[in-house]
């Protein structure tokens, strides 16, 4: 067993995921990797089908995580798949005996992110509330009962600030559609709640909001865009820091069910070199 135990990460294939998955190693968890994309080249963006396919895979994260010495476990998870989730959580308890760190990572990536309240059909309002928000549940209440049981585990949830602010323009002018907004406030709860109901069993649960963050996905887009460098962002690495120093750090007791601006922490505490 690794030095920390044994952390899932979804949406490991790429971007605060991978980066996520890579820092917990780099602390000396053991990993396990869930995501759609298992090998690359599978990749792709669902609000953009005829994009070139996006870089990374539950391969290449498990290649790199190995790399810093501990085990990795590749895990195909889907948001729209309850199934997937639960055996999923089910293959890494029966692998590996427990699971220490929760970290519910994984977005909905189809249409309606970006969409007016005019041009949003209630399918995609249905999407977003599935993938978003009840998928996440699904997953926690896969791992409860285990966490429950030891006496101890750490829920991390990477929310918005699209769930907590007012968007300062309407969708596709600097703001956000009300689909994507209204899934990440109700998943943006989630945390506290658990900390309230399950805190007195050894229970910690935390939002990570990660601010402008350069996935691979938003690098591409803004080529596509001719928007490269033209705003202000963080590389994943930079919530990935605030999410290992929650799984790690004993202060972290101390907020539980509280939210952290992983940019503005990072930055406070000296987690990551300057990105800014």
């Amino acid at each position: 067993m690794s030095e920390h135990g044994v952390a899932l990460v979804t949406g490991a294939s790429r971007g605060i995921g991978k980066a996520s998955a890579l820092a917990l190693a780099e602390k000396g968890f053991d990993v396990a990797l869930g995501a759609r994309t298992v090998h690359a080249g599978e990749g792709r963006d669902d609000a953009r089908p005829d994009a070139d396919p996006l870089p990374g895979s539950l391969e290449d994260t498990a290649a790199e995580v190995e790399a810093h010495g501990v085990r990795a476990l590749p895990v195909r998870m889907d948001l729209h798949d309850r199934e997937s989730l639960t055996s999923g959580a089910a293959t890494v308890l029966a692998t590996w005996g427990r699971i220490d760190v929760l970290v519910n990572n994984a977005v909905d990536t189809g249409p309606g992110s970006m969409t007016t309240v005019a041009d949003t059909t209630m399918d995609d309002y249905q999407r977003k509330l599935e993938g978003n928000f009840l998928a996440q549940l699904v997953l926690i209440h896969a791992v409860l009962p285990h966490l429950l049981e030891r006496g101890s585990g750490t829920i991390i949830d990477i929310t918005s600030a699209a769930g907590i602010t007012d968007p300062p323009a309407p969708a596709g002018e600097g703001g956000w559609g009300l689909a994507y907004a209204a899934s990440k406030a109700a998943f943006h709860r989630v945390a506290a709640h658990l900390a309230v109901e399950f805190g007195p069993r050894g229970i910690l649960a935390f939002n990570v909001e990660p601010g402008m963050v350069m996935t691979e996905k938003m690098a591409m887009n803004q080529k596509a865009m001719g928007l490269e460098n033209k705003f202000p962002v963080a590389p994943p690495s930079v919530p990935a820091s605030v999410v290992a120093w929650l799984a790690t750090d004993p202060e972290a007791t101390d907020h539980n069910g509280e939210t952290f601006t992983a940019q503005k922490f990072a930055k406070d505490r000296g987690l990551h070199q300057p990105w800014w």
